[in-house]
């Protein structure tokens, strides 16, 4: 079996995890720890919010777990895949085949129109999209009319949409998502995470989603309370209420 042919998704029931995870910057009396020995799983099939203040490091999390940040030390695995021991090809075609972003900076292609930039990861990839699954994606985030535009024709919510189509529209084992509706209205914003909960539920999707909003954070199955480069507390069914209630409590 080739590289571009290796799956890196065995069947089993974790889509990533993070085991030991440290990451410093600097050395010295300079040095900052952004990731403090943190062991995590993200189950399949679950939506888990993120949440921390400022410099808690959950956006290093992510990005570690996603193989965009590499650790200090520690593991990090897409399903039973150590990313340590695959070469930059092979994490590339990872993250190309079985892995979707949705970022603030949108990260849109600017020459190409809103479809093909939902469809390009899965051309990348060597993927073939469902039509009803996309058709579904696109009415949820609203774009039916939007697609022949490009980006520089398109609103920052309608570009936020886009990415968030583009993301989901491949059905990747795992999404990072970090502020998906950061520059949505809220009854846009809701929509789309109710959505991606849709997803989640009903097609098994996997999404870890960085937010710093306790009514976006009620819409996942889990929420993870990073402080200090560490986990500090878990909340299992979130409301927006309970979110809010215990982000009082670790502020105390």
């Amino acid at each position: 079996m080739s590289d571009e042919e290796e799956s890196f998704f065995p069947d089993e029931t974790c889509a990533a995890s993070a085991i030991n995870a440290t990451k410093t910057y600097g050395k010295g009396d300079t040095a900052v720890t952004a990731l403090d020995d943190v062991s995590i799983d993200f189950p399949r099939g679950r939506f888990t919010a993120v949440m921390g203040p400022s410099g808690s490091g959950k956006s290093t999390l992510m990005h570690s777990l996603a193989g965009l940040d590499t650790l200090t030390s520690g593991t990090i695995k897409i399903g039973e895949t150590d990313l340590s021991e695959l070469n930059e090809k092979q994490l590339t075609l990872l993250r190309r085949k079985q892995v979707g972003f949705i970022f603030q900076a949108f990260n849109l292609l600017p020459t190409l129109t809103a479809e093909e930039n939902i469809n390009l990861p899965a051309k990348l990839g060597g993927k073939t999209i469902d039509k009803d699954w996309l058709e579904r994606v696109i009415k949820a985030v609203d774009l039916g009319d939007r697609l022949t535009h490009k980006p520089s024709e398109l609103s920052g919510g309608q570009q936020q949409r886009v990415a968030v189509a583009r993301a989901l529209a491949s059905q990747p084992d795992i999404i990072f998502a970090d502020e998906p509706t950061g520059n949505l209205d809220s009854v846009t914003g809701g929509e789309i995470l109710e959505f991606m909960g849709t997803a989640v539920k009903e097609f098994n999707q996997t999404i870890v989603m960085v937010t710093h909003d306790a009514v976006g954070a009620s819409y996942a199955d889990e929420v993870i309370f990073l402080a200090d480069g560490s986990i500090v507390d878990t909340l299992q069914d979130p409301t927006a209420d309970s979110v809010l209630d215990k982000v009082r409590e670790l502020g105390r």
